[in-house]
């Protein structure tokens, strides 16, 4: 019994540690559009551009030259 306890326990730990990875973002463009991103966005300072993981899945990348403020939920 105490090895399905401990298992049940480091699962449950580990599931609420990969959640708390995750903070959804709200990205708000300069013409107002706003976009809602997974996690937070990461930016490359070679190219000049923040890329992220919209909700539905798609990896987009906006100019940071568009980008007003980026937001954690």
């Amino acid at each position: 019994m105490t090895h399905r306890t401990l298992a049940t326990f480091m699962l449950a730990l580990g599931l609420a540690t990969l959640a708390g990875c995750a903070s959804p973002t709200v990205i708000t463009l300069n013409d107002g559009r706003e976009i809602q991103a997974v996690d937070t966005p990461n930016f490359d300072e070679e190219a000049g551009f923040y890329e992220f993981e919209q909700l539905d899945g798609k990896e987009t990348r906006v100019n940071k030259d568009q980008v007003r403020t980026v937001k954690e939920l």
